[in-house]
């Protein structure tokens, strides 16, 4: 998913710079704590792990998993976008700093992306794929399903969603080619589909052995509406 250099025109470049920029400024001073409450005494962000802890296993996830990638559409490739166990353990609002970090370790070490299309790959990764996780595992939490299960489809979607944001980035790039946009984002999308369905399913599975690990079931969720 992430964009290499020379796909995107440079104004958009730019515009998704600045769109991903604030999220990143957001995130990196937001001070409210990510709680799971503990009886009468809330903790962060799982009580098994301290915030450095949980900072580090979200970094750490998000780099192996986005690195296993595989040639997928011209200008990018397909892989897991590992953002949803650091959505769980940190809240979605600092998920965007943390893709900031991981696309540039990956853009300067592995020639992976690229450097004028951070802010194309920071917006899908860091903040499309966080937020609709997020609002997927809430929704998935309160028709009852298991933490465990429900974060990990949420991880799928998230995925999922990851690669739809990307494919309407590049078909949005083609439209002053005289490309008409819908037919575009279809048809990269289907391109995408063929190696990500089963990679987003094989994350859902991924992400939800990683949160039973680190948060046992003894350990309750973030609280419902914290983000």
């Amino acid at each position: 998913m992430h964009i290499a250099e020379g796909y995107l025109p440079l104004v958009h470049c730019l515009g998704w710079g600045v769109l991903a920029g604030a999220h990143v400024w957001a995130g990196s001073r937001t001070q409210t704590p990510w709680r799971i409450p503990m009886g009468s005494t809330p903790r962060e962000p799982v009580a098994a792990l301290g915030p450095r802890a949980a900072y580090a296993s979200a970094i750490a996830f998000g780099l192996l998993l986005t690195s296993l990638k595989m040639p997928s559409l011209a200008g990018s490739s397909s892989h897991p976008t590992g953002m949803a166990l650091g959505t769980a353990l940190l809240g979605p609002r600092r998920m965007a700093p943390v893709a900031l970090g991981i696309l540039l370790l990956q853009a300067l070490l592995l020639a992976h992306g690229g450097i004028t299309t951070l802010g194309a790959n920071t917006w899908s990764l860091g903040v499309v794929c966080p937020w609709v996780t997020w609002g997927m595992w809430q929704l998935l939490r309160r028709l009852h399903l298991s933490d465990g299960v429900a974060l990990g489809t949420a991880a799928a979607l998230g995925d999922l969603a990851t690669y739809a944001a990307t494919a309407g980035q590049l078909a949005f790039a083609q439209r002053g080619a005289g490309v008409e946009m819908g037919a575009a984002w279809l048809s990269i999308l289907g391109v995408f589909a063929l190696t990500q369905l089963p990679i987003a399913a094989v994350e859902g599975v991924l992400t939800a052995l990683a949160w039973r690990a680190l948060a046992p079931e003894r350990h309750p969720a973030p609280a419902l509406g914290n983000a």
